[in-house]
């Protein structure tokens, strides 16, 4: 994960150009906002900025292929032209091809490469890395978490393998927040190290001001910092390489001073 920053873990940065995202929606839709944001974010300190144009919370609503690109186009083209290192959040092979094409680096798809079946191969003809996300349509109480991430991630990587998308070209994540009940989410977190211990893969963790410090702190969603900075330290203790925030600059800051802690044993 060096390559996407100075240090041991990487900061990406959130730029959320939605109207219905839970945390911003509405605030970055302006391509001069979500310009704006995202250099602030930089300025910050953060690695790589995440750049998505459909909302993933639960409820949203699905934005057609040609309208989420339109909403893309003008911030990644010129956050890439600036000599940011960009991810895209999308599920669309449509969207990811045109976002490879003006020089994204990463593709982050939150249904892991299935919900479209092209979309493992156009990440293949590139050189960006793919972010493989754990999703569900269910909530299931029962759920074995570790044997579904088994399933879910193993079919994922077949897809890549398949399409000639190389294990070096891919970040597993386990979902929080995804399909998942708040009991799972902690799950997900504290068992993060066997993730990738089992694949052997670096693992991204982004549960940035998620309904679960809501659930359990009882916090609305601007109040959620101190245990987004928490549970993604613990993450980091557990081998996560990579982090995906709101608050960049508390992140650099956290990790600096974490670092300076390790540096002295």
């Amino acid at each position: 994960m060096s390559r996407f920053g100075n240090g041991p873990v990487a900061v990406m940065g959130i730029v959320n150009i939605t109207p219905d995202s839970f945390s911003d929606g509405g605030r970055f839709l302006r391509p001069e906002a979500a310009l704006a944001h995202g250099r602030t974010l930089v300025a910050d300190g953060a690695d790589l900025l995440d750049v998505g144009a459909e909302s993933t919370r639960p409820g949203f609503i699905p934005v057609p292929a040609e309208e989420e690109w339109a909403r893309l186009a003008p911030v990644v083209g010129q956050f890439v032209g600036d000599g940011v290192t960009v991810s895209v959040d999308t599920t669309k092979a449509f969207v990811a091809r045109r976002a490879l094409e003006a020089g994204v680096a990463v593709i982050n798809d939150v249904w892991g490469l299935q919900a479209d079946p092209d979309m493992a191969s156009v990440v293949a003809d590139s050189e960006a890395t793919a972010i493989v996300m754990h999703n569900r349509h269910d909530v299931d109480e029962a759920l074995d978490l570790q044997g579904d991430w088994r399933r879910f991630f193993d079919r994922s990587l077949e897809l890549a393998e398949r399409a000639g998308l190389a294990r070096d070209r891919i970040v597993l994540d386990p979902g929080v927040g995804f399909g998942k009940t708040q009991a799972q989410n902690v799950e997900a977190v504290a068992r993060l190290g066997d993730l990738r211990a089992d694949y052997g893969l670096p693992v991204l963790l982004g549960v940035s001001r998620k309904s679960m410090f809501g659930h359990f702190l009882g916090r609305a969603a601007s109040e959620r910092l101190a245990g987004t900075l928490a549970t993604h330290l613990y993450g980091v203790e557990q081998g996560a390489a990579m982090l995906r925030v709101h608050d960049v600059r508390e992140h650099v800051d956290a990790l600096k001073i974490r670092q300076i802690l390790k540096d002295v044993r």
